[in-house]
């Protein structure tokens, strides 16, 4: 039970990250739990995330999760996205804030609140994974160039398309007439699954062309979108394939073969 008890620290302490944030939901609900009059209230904003919390800390809790769920390991800490945080701390900061009766104090307080709130957490913006939007549909440009390249006219048939792993998670976001072989499942560490185009696209050093070309064909992908320095044993013009289009660091290629039987 202690291991089992450990696993859920961890995961808890990396669902809050910065160990201030965790405090002060605890210090909002307790106050909440302390101030509030409205029954409903002090129920679902100040004793159910200590219970939510303290049910996840628990180990039973774990066990019967993961024995509910195939894999139920990995998406256990998703017990924690029925706690409303924000809306504690939001709730708790403005009763303290209208606590006091004089205007003074009332600004006095919210300062410090804002102060606490502030120093519990980060500046987003300054995140290793934040970059500035080159479009107003913040997804690379690339994708929205490759995708209107080989996007299906108005009222035209879905295309299916092979994209490098940079690229998987935007394309459809963008457009939902162009279909691929694997989604995201494929690229998160956590999962496991198998996929030929995938292991033939992206698990080797450098790519075997005629591999790649019999999985896409198997799939019935008409493009392949490849990185202009992406290594591959053979060009795939000699396989049959067109060079369709080149579209800044990425070659387009068709398949003639499943665009004639498409």
């Amino acid at each position: 039970m202690y291991g089992i008890f450990m696993e859920c620290w961890v995961s808890f302490k990396l669902y809050f990250g910065k160990p201030w944030l965790a405090v002060l939901l605890v210090a909002s609900a307790l106050y909440l739990i302390i101030t509030e009059k409205d029954l409903r209230k002090k129920i679902i904003l100040g004793i159910l995330p200590l219970v939510i919390m303290a049910g996840f800390l628990f180990p039973v809790t774990k066990k019967v999760y993961v024995a509910a769920l195939d894999d139920g390991s990995d998406t256990y800490y998703r017990i924690l996205w029925l706690i409303p945080m924000y809306v504690v701390i939001g709730y708790a900061a403005c009763r303290i804030i209208f606590s006091f009766s004089k205007s003074a104090w009332q600004r006095i307080a919210l300062v410090v609140i804002l102060a606490v709130i502030a120093m519990s957490g980060s500046l987003v913006y300054m995140n290793q994974y934040m970059s500035v939007a080159e479009n107003l549909y913040h997804i690379p440009q690339s994708v929205i160039d490759v995708c209107d390249k080989i996007a299906p006219g108005e009222g035209g048939p879905r295309v299916r398309a092979v994209f490098p792993s940079e690229m998987v998670h935007f394309v459809r976001q963008y457009d939902t007439k162009i279909l691929m072989p694997y989604g995201r499942e494929m690229i998160a560490t956590q999962w496991d699954y198998y996929n030929v185009v995938y292991e033939a696209m992206e698990k080797a050093e450098v790519i075997n062309a005629k591999e790649l070309l019999d999985a896409t064909r198997l799939t019935e992908c008409t493009y392949i979108v490849l990185r202009k320095d992406r290594k591959i044993d053979k060009d795939l013009t000699e396989l049959g394939l067109e060079l369709f289009e080149t579209v800044g660091d990425y070659n387009i290629y068709l398949d003639p073969v499943i665009m004639e039987h498409g």
